[in-house]
């Protein structure tokens, strides 16, 4: 007997990132295993000299992470492994994971000593910048963050936010430009027309059924830092950005979920909320 649900909305956009902290790329669907999307976060770069993850999250050491973009080769597959991914540098050059001298070229776009990896270090750390702003768990300094082990994500395979969110924080700010890809969320989900507000906080520990085979249980809101105020593509650097949502909603702006079953997921899925 299937669990009741009740109508939350509907995917309209599904997003996959190949390299942490670099561009990613809009899909029409995929496959969600128990890692997220597949394909997602699969390779970061990282800093040899420290061995730590290369992030957008440190800007002051990794300014213009967001003028890179990566898309895979062909499209990933189960049982093929993950297949080469195609990078394009800020200065347009453009070349492929199974190239020999991508790692020089890397490093010499970037100025640091950096390795394309796929296997994620034993123990995951990351550096995170915590830029001048009130109410924020830091301020003005650089930390040490843990990643999860085994992978190259932040805090949880899958990320998603309401384009309802998007709305009140652009109401909170009217002057910043409040576009999904500043979050870089995995979906992107239009809630029913008469939801409003940040209507993805009341999701925190239930479970969403998307389209006719996968569960998420979402597991936490998601705190934002300053990767959401840099500049990408068109997109200014705000930091009232990070501002707007730290005054309306604590610093989050959507929310982390886990995998409960896998299946494939569409854009246009409809998306319900498992009936407590």
């Amino acid at each position: 007997m299937q669990p009741q649900s009740n109508a939350a909305g509907s995917i309209v956009s599904l997003w996959r990132y190949p390299v942490k902290s670099m561009m990613g790329e809009e899909i029409n669907s995929s496959l969600v295993t128990e890692r997220g999307l597949l394909g997602d976060r699969s390779y970061a770069l990282v800093d040899l000299a420290t061995g730590k993850v290369v992030s957008a999250k440190n800007p002051r050491k990794w300014p213009g992470m967001f003028g890179f973009r990566a898309v895979y080769v062909e499209p990933p597959e189960m049982h093929e492994g993950i297949p080469p991914v195609r990078i394009t540098m800020p200065d347009g050059l453009s070349a492929t994971s199974t190239q020999a001298n991508l790692d020089a070229l890397m490093s010499r776009a970037l100025g640091a000593s950096v390795s394309l990896q796929s296997k994620p270090p034993a123990s995951p750390q990351l550096e995170e910048y915590w830029p001048d702003i009130d109410n924020l768990a830091h301020r003005e300094t650089v930390t040490e963050e843990a990643m999860p082990v085994d992978t190259f994500f932040d805090g949880a395979v899958v990320h998603i936010l309401t384009s309802a969110t998007l709305k009140q924080l652009h109401s909170v700010y009217p002057q910043g430009s409040f576009e999904a890809r500043r979050f870089r969320p995995n979906l992107v989900v239009a809630p029913d027309a008469a939801e409003e507000g940040f209507v993805e906080n009341s999701w925190v520990g239930r479970t969403l059924l998307i389209g006719d085979q996968v569960r998420l249980k979402v597991t936490c809101a998601t705190g934002r830092c300053v990767m959401t105020t840099l500049p990408q593509g068109d997109l200014p650097k705000d930091l009232g950005i990070l501002k707007a949502a730290v005054s309306a909603n604590h610093a989050n702006v959507g929310v982390y979920a886990t995998v409960e079953r896998a299946g494939v997921i569409r854009a246009g899925d409809a998306v319900k909320i498992e009936a407590a």
